[in-house]
């Protein structure tokens, strides 16, 4: 008896994170400010976050791969640049007297746990995008809120280049919708 052998054929090892061609800002803090450590909690874990967004680029990822090769290795792509905000977020948390775990603390200061029920994704390409570029947007209007309310020019000049990146992703995002 013959037995077939299914193998997904998708080569990740060239993949690149998909982010803007500019250097990050230094990683500094004017100062300790648990308030604002607090804040970037909410991006690094909250439902819209970094996290979120790793988890969700992944999974999408992963079911397309066998299918859809260049369109997972973009979200792959994707998926490792909000690794690299993931990691920087984490920096300036410490920075600012603050804490890393997988809770969010919102600015009434209770603690809201990360879970896999902040993601959405459907099973169909198109609306896996769709899905994407508006978690893309929410952290964009995220991040920009927190801008107004942290007044320390050096984690705001970072949170402006990742804002960057998330543009990128949209841009990248609509062009992938395009070859569906």
């Amino acid at each position: 008896m013959d037995v077939k052998c299914i193998e997904d054929t998708c080569s990740f090892k060239d993949v690149k994170p998909v982010m803007v061609d500019l250097p990050y800002p230094p990683i500094r803090v004017s100062g300790k400010n648990p308030s604002y450590a607090d804040l970037l909690s909410v991006d690094y874990c909250g439902a819209v976050s970094e996290m979120s967004a790793i988890t969700q680029y992944i999974n999408n990822e992963n079911r397309l791969a066998s299918q859809k090769c260049p369109m997972a290795q973009a979200l792959l792509g994707m998926a490792i640049s909000e690794m690299i905000h993931l990691q920087k977020l984490g920096e300036l948390i410490i920075l600012l007297g603050g804490d890393i775990g997988f809770s969010a603390r919102g600015r009434n200061g209770r603690a809201a746990l990360w879970s896999p029920s902040c993601l959405n994704i459907p099973s169909e390409c198109c609306k896996m995008l769709e899905a994407d570029m508006e978690a893309e947007k929410a952290a964009i209007n995220q991040y920009e809120m927190h801008i107004s309310w942290i007044e320390d020019e050096y984690v705001n000049a970072v949170l402006r280049r990742i804002i960057q990146d998330e543009e990128y992703h949209i841009m990248m995002l609509k062009a992938l919708q395009k070859e569906v």
